[in-house]
């Protein structure tokens, strides 16, 4: 008597795919005709295709060809596990749920193998005897109703898979892809071996794996790691396969062969495993080859530098190994004229690569890409050209020796460069980069720093040459006083005038001007700038002096004391003497406006020293009042961001000390008024609504995400990478992006983490990508700015680099709201006082004889016409 016929339901994880798919197709086993698959059509899986493995249901053979007949013989009985690898559940990704006319398989469940092929549990289901008839269930024995577990089994399938475990798709043209259990501990070797197995592929030594998207990393040992579970893999030709296939074919004599070949070329050497065999080939020296002999233009050349600029990407091989054939061709694209300009671009990045690495091939590359040069290219309109050339410049200056690069700024300012950038790369109609944005930051840092070494000088009392300075700044003051009167006088009474006229110039040591000087910083920079002052404003300077002179000795301002304070203050708020960033964006638009822009600033400084001091009507007790005050005058109107030093002037003198007074008196009103018992009170209770609102703000910002740029130990790189927190915020999504890609979709990000993986948020030192520079010295801007996610039980890290201290705010805060815990950083607190401060106002406004409306008011009418426009461009001129 025949058995009755099995259905068997296959799920697609809790849900049934009858209930993922609108249209379930229903086939017969291969096995025998009384086993019947419910299968999608989406996925049809290999009983479609006739592979020959055991079937999930019954363990017995499926041979290829068409399904079995009735009259089939059945099984054997002493048939124990299936062989040939998992079944059917773990090759297309199911959960089965199985009911038969018999026990569900002969050896198959009483053996205890897993419906999903890979585990020790039972086989899930219903059970019937011969004749239909619902069994007693088993001890042991789990039972699903609706996919719900239940019993000892149902709990031993709810537990997590092995750490060592990940569940990946592997796919390859033409062929249906696989979806195994990857067990790390097994070698890869054996791992492809089984793939290529499946797929009937001979030599499994010719394939590998990489990843599917994104870079199409190659699958190594050393990164195997790295894989985690859903990730999709492709079996592709092996690193070393594909070398020498490239590298043959960048020497074919078939053009297009040729290129194809670069261009794919251009492509792989991004992977660390695919550059290390095509360099042990030597293909750098055929790169070589092409680019010395200057045969290949256009399309060719642009993929055969790119091969080029990825390959050493990686470190294998030194750049002071490059011919002098080679760099001489490479500085001849940036020095013609009719040259495309992605080849001008990727010279330019060659040569920015090769200086820092070599103090031979810095002299080698300024004496050959001159100064001139790198100034018609930027005064091209191509952005990318433009950022190229600077960046050029950029590493020329930071590589060369101090008096080299005194010789090079002093050539930029006699050729402009400060205008030029001013008008054509600040105020250009194109928006400025953030790259641009740090070459030009570099450009003001290196600037500002060649006043360092006059800074950190004292003042020699024997140099003959300072103290012609010291006694011009004398000369000038009381020139009207005449200096043929004193040489009459005897040498005690030209002393004794002398230290009188220092005295109102408001040296300390009158009779000895000198000493006031002898302490660095400022030291001399601050000699330079009072000379300037008197030489570029004498109206002004001898105003100062005389005006300051005629007052009572406890009310006068005094210009040197002042003078040396001021220059220490500028030197402390510009930040002369510090090293770069590497990150840093910040730049003053106005710097760019003004050749002598440090002296310059220091000239309106020091006017406005005297304007505070008669404001405050200030005594010598009075003096470091008197300074504080100003400080925060300047740093007030710095953070404006004035586009030129007149609008600093204006602003900086309408900033006067009744202002600053008033905005004190707000600050400290605005503290005592929160300060009240009941306030206190209500702001206890207004906090946790007002914190709930931050976290969900800062949960916003994550998934609009941010561009972080990837930093090397070596150089500033060109490379970016975004991150962005799913809608849901259950998954960040993160990968590579190109220049200009601001807001890439979250389809476009093949990299991504669980937010359930994620274990701990680590910050500045103790990132591990700030301890792997620990050995050199350390930018403390990076520190302030790195974090790191430490996610998966391996304990793997993501790590980054905010571009701003805003960023790095708002994703720490919105990481460790993704973790439980509490936001910590002090953008946090600052929105909590904004936030509770307009709360509060709103909460304790005086309403007495104010009718609140019940209605909103009503809209306006449109205005009779729409022809108004106000132009911002022009406001700040």
């Amino acid at each position: 008597m025949d058995s009755e016929p099995r259905d068997v339901d296959l799920q697609v994880g809790s849900l049934p795919v009858a209930a993922a798919s609108s249209s379930v197709a229903r086939v017969w086993c291969m096995c025998n005709s009384s086993c019947r698959i419910s299968l999608s059509p989406l996925d049809p899986g290999p009983h479609f295709k006739g592979v020959s493995r055991p079937c999930l249901a019954c363990a017995a053979p499926r041979p290829d060809g068409p399904p079995h007949s009735a009259a089939a013989p059945a099984p054997p009985r002493d048939w124990a596990r299936p062989e040939g690898g998992p079944g059917l559940a773990a090759e297309v990704g199911l959960a089965a749920r199985v009911s038969s006319g018999e026990e569900a398989g002969p050896a198959w469940a009483a053996a205890g193998t897993s419906i999903e092929g890979g585990g020790g549990g039972r086989a899930s289901g219903r059970q019937r005897g011969p004749c239909g008839r619902r069994r007693q269930r088993r001890p042991g024995t789990a039972a699903r109703r609706g996919g719900e577990p239940s019993g000892a089994g149902a709990a031993a399938g709810a537990m997590p898979p092995p750490k060592d475990v990940v569940k990946i798709a592997i796919q390859m043209v033409g062929a249906i892809p696989q979806l195994i259990e990857l067990q790390q501990t097994k070698p890869l070797a054996s791992v492809l071996k089984d793939v290529c197995d499946a797929w009937s592929l001979p030599n499994a030594e010719r394939y590998a794996l990489q990843y599917a998207d994104g870079r199409q990393t190659y699958i190594t040992e050393s990164n195997r790691g790295e894989i985690k579970n859903g990730s999709i893999l492709q079996l592709a030709t092996s690193p070393d396969q594909e070398a020498e296939r490239l590298y043959s074919g960048i020497q074919s004599n078939n053009l297009d062969v040729k290129t194809d070949s670069l261009k794919k070329l251009a492509s792989l050497s991004q992977d660390v495993t695919f550059a290390q065999e095509f360099i042990n080939r030597n293909g750098l020296k055929q790169i070589f080859s092409i680019v010395e002999e200057g045969n290949d233009t256009g399309e060719m050349l642009v993929h055969t530098l790119k091969a080029f600029m990825e390959l050493m990407e990686h470190d294998f091989v030194s750049w002071e190994t490059l011919s002098a054939a080679f760099i001489k061709k490479v500085v001849s694209y940036v020095n013609m004229n009719a040259v495309d300009a992605s080849i001008q671009q990727l010279s330019l990045s060659i040569l920015e690569n090769m200086v820092p690495t070599s103090r031979l091939l810095f002299e080698l590359v300024k004496k050959e890409v001159t100064l001139d040069r790198l100034l018609t290219h930027l005064q091209v309109t191509d952005a990318q050209l433009q950022l190229k050339a600077m960046a050029l410049l950029i590493a020329l200056l930071l590589a060369a020796t101090d008096a080299e690069r005194r010789d090079m700024m002093d050539y930029l300012r006699e050729k402009n460069i400060r205008q030029f950038i001013h008008k054509n790369i600040i105020h250009s109609s194109e928006p400025l980069g953030d790259e641009m944005a740090h070459y030009l930051y570099v450009l003001q840092s290196v600037s500002l720093n060649l006043c360092e070494r006059r800074m950190r000088t004292s003042m020699d009392p024997y140099s003959q040459e300072q103290r012609e300075l010291l006694q011009s700044l004398r000369q000038t003051a009381f020139e009207s006083e005449g200096e043929a009167p004193a040489s009459n006088f005897s040498t005690e009474r030209r002393r004794s005038l002398c230290a009188k006229e220092f005295r109102k110039l408001g040296f300390m040591n009158n009779s000895n001007p000198a000493e006031d000087l002898r302490h660095a910083p400022p030291g001399l920079l601050a000699l330079d700038n009072m000379v300037y002052f008197s030489r570029h404003t004498p109206n002004a300077y001898s105003r100062f002096v005389l005006e300051n002179s005629s007052r009572e000795d406890k009310h006068e301002c005094p210009f040197a004391r002042s003078s040396i304070q001021l220059t220490l203050i500028l030197c402390e708020i510009l930040h002369v003497g510090e090293p770069c960033s590497e990150v840093a964006q910040a730049f003053y638009p106005m710097f760019f406006g003004q050749d002598h822009f440090f002296e310059e600033l220091f000239c309106i400084c020091i006017q406005l020293v005297n304007k505070t001091w008669k404001e405050m009507r200030a005594t010598q007790e009075d003096f470091d009042k008197v300074l504080q005050v100003v400080r925060e005058q300047i740093t007030r109107t710095l953070s404006l961001k004035p586009t030129s030093l007149e609008l600093f002037k204006t602003r900086v003198n309408a900033l006067n000390y009744s202002e600053i007074l008033k905005l004190r008196q707000t600050e400290r009103l605005h503290q005592e008024e929160t300060l009240a018992v009941p306030v206190l009170e209500l702001r206890e209770r207004l906090k946790p609504e007002l914190l709930e609102l931050i976290r969900q703000q800062r949960l916003l910002h994550l998934c609009e995400g941010t561009l972080f740029r990837k930093i090397s130990s070596r150089r500033r790189q060109d490379k970016l990478w975004y991150c962005r927190l799913s809608p849901n915020h259950k998954v960040l999504h993160y990968g590579d992006v190109e220049e200009g890609v601001h807001s890439p979709p979250i389809e476009s990000l093949p990299e991504k983490i669980p937010v359930a993986d994620m274990k701990m948020l680590l910050v500045g030192k103790e990132c591990p990508h700030t301890k792997e520079k620990s050995s050199g010295k350390q930018n403390k801007d990076v520190l302030e700015l790195a974090f790191s996610i430490v996610y998966d039980v391996e304990e793997y890290c993501l790590s980054f680099v905010a571009p701003t201290r805003y960023e790095f705010c708002l994703w720490t805060d919105g990481l460790n709201v993704l973790l439980g815990k509490e936001m910590t950083s002090e953008r946090t607190q600052t929105d909590l006082d904004v936030l509770l401060s307009m709360e509060l106002k709103l909460r304790l406004l005086d309403l007495e004889n104010i009718s609140i409306p019940d209605t909103p008011p009503p809209i306006p009418k449109p205005p009779s016409n729409l022809n108004f426009c106000y132009d911002f461009s022009h406001a700040e001129q």
